[in-house]
């Protein structure tokens, strides 16, 4: 398998991975079918056109290649039709986002160097790429965007950004180190899930009373 065929098919699983994603979210906010396979075409790709608009490629590649937006519109109608089924798999929905974002992060990380984008920009993007369909899935189900809060999520597609672009620079851009740093995603985004990492945050400080004066 060449660099670029398994590029596309990582490219696409990850597709499919935040396709089923957000096709489960607009489920549960009982959407109609456009709905689901609306959301279920955001969260998917909604990272890709970012990247592909900041690289300067276009049209982007979710509207240049039918496979992409097939692939997310067969799976997001899939999730609507068997959605009891997926309801009882939350856990291993959980695996498969995990296994996106690496993908995502390691696959917008690489175009972005291959546009000639600086490491620092390139890091970015790889970001982004990674956690945009995920931005907007919640967005548009009204949700809170689960990078905003205490998850590890974002710092964990950074981390692996930042590696991609480590390893492009020591000439290390083969199928196994590649492979590597997509599992360094997966598994920091599940170690923090199972060990309830989090970020920190800002806690409001309880505004002191005065103190009533003395004999009243």
């Amino acid at each position: 398998m060449t660099t670029s065929t398994a590029l596309l098919f990582a490219d696409l699983t990850g597709v499919a991975v935040f396709a089923a994603s957000g096709a489960s979210a607009a489920v549960a906010k009982r959407l109609d079918l456009f709905g689901v396979i609306f959301v279920g075409f955001v969260a998917a790709l909604g990272g890709g056109i970012f990247r592909d608009l900041v690289i300067d490629e276009v049209p982007p590649l979710a509207f240049a290649d039918w496979r992409y937006a097939g692939t997310a519109a067969v799976t997001a109608g899939i999730v609507f039709w068997f959605h009891p089924q997926f309801a009882r798999l939350r856990t291993t929905v959980l695996v498969l986002d995990a296994a996106g974002l690496g993908l995502f992060t390691i696959t917008g990380t690489l175009k972005a160097l291959d546009a000639q984008v600086p490491a620092v920009g390139a890091c970015f993007i790889g970001m982004l790429t990674a956690i945009g369909g995920g931005l907007g899935r919640d967005l548009l189900t009204g949700e809170i965007p689960v990078v905003l809060r205490r998850e590890i999520y974002a710092v964990a597609a950074l981390l692996g950004s930042v590696t991609v672009v480590v390893l492009d620079h020591a000439r290390l851009t083969g199928p196994a180190p590649l492979t590597a740093a997509v599992a360094l995603v997966f598994g920091v985004r599940l170690v923090a899930l199972r060990r309830r990492w989090s970020a920190p945050v800002a806690t409001a400080q309880p505004r002191v009373g005065r103190r009533p004066p003395e004999g009243s």
